[in-house]
């Protein structure tokens, strides 16, 4: 139950006919995991404290660096060198003192994803490289967890949702992450942020809307983003949605799946 100072601060979810009181509810006890706290985890950790969200779990072995205050926005000067969960759990609290959160100074790997995983309803991706966002999808689908991932380039970006653990009322697989771009480019072929740049408003627009759509999935209305990918390019402000569905020659769920586990994950000894 909310308690009254909570009834206050949610007051504007509350009066919605699609959250209302149950809607915030739902919030209060979810679960959510996001991957990241640097260009698209800091603004959609602060609107997820801001929204409710009971439980706030965070994976990130980073500390904060000058270079991420462009776009990290949940970060300030003085957290420089500081671990980004410490810097962005002293915000969350201070943002929401109603919001639990866990931190887990950790590189998510093949090892502990599962484990990781297994403690949240939700998860929301919004790491900087495809080793990890590979790797996120594929433990979901194994966990039977719902990701919503994004990402981004220098000017554009893209987000989605995975239920790849569940199926369509016509009883087709959802798709899986794998269905969408069934393998990640080669090393090296992929600046990196550093390397290309990055607008940084793009990264707040971008994890604004990482962070509505989980809320959109944990309360339930609207039409989510399962089977269609928002592109963006901010350079003409074109928003595009493809739609996209399960490909049964994809390794993960496919008719003749080839992954069994996140073994092809894990680092040479």
């Amino acid at each position: 139950m909310l308690a009254p100072e909570e009834l206050e601060r949610y007051a504007r979810h509350i009066v919605l006919h699609e959250v209302g009181g149950p809607g915030q509810n739902a919030l209060k006890r979810a679960r959510v995991l996001v991957i990241g706290a640097g260009g698209l985890g800091a603004p959609a950790l602060l609107y997820l404290a801001a929204a409710g969200v009971g439980t706030i779990g965070i994976v990130d072995d980073d500390a904060v660096s000058l270079s991420n205050l462009q776009r990290q926005v949940i970060h300030g000067t003085p957290d420089i060198g500081t671990p980004k969960v410490d810097s962005a759990a002293a915000v969350i609290k201070r943002l929401n003192p109603h919001v639990a959160v866990e931190l887990h100074a950790v590189r998510l790997t093949a090892a502990n994803a599962l484990d990781l995983i297994a403690g949240y309803d939700l998860v929301a991706d919004g790491s900087d490289n495809f080793t990890t966002r590979y790797l996120v999808s594929d433990a979901c689908f194994f966990a039977k967890k719902p990701l919503v991932t994004a990402a981004m380039g220098t000017f554009d970006g893209t987000l989605t949702t995975i239920r790849a653990h569940e199926r369509a009322p016509d009883g087709t697989p959802h798709p899986t992450y794998r269905c969408l771009f069934p393998e990640p480019p080669p090393p090296g072929t992929v600046p990196t942020c550093a390397e290309a740049g990055v607008l940084g408003a793009m990264a707040g627009m971008l994890g604004a809307m990482m962070a509505l759509e989980v809320i959109r999935e944990i309360v339930g209305f609207g039409d989510g983003l399962v089977g269609r990918l928002v592109m963006i390019d901010t350079r003409s402000m074109r928003f595009e949605t493809l739609r996209y569905s399960w490909d049964p020659a994809n390794p993960l769920s496919g008719s003749q799946a080839t992954i069994r586990d996140l073994s092809i994950h894990a680092e040479p000894v």
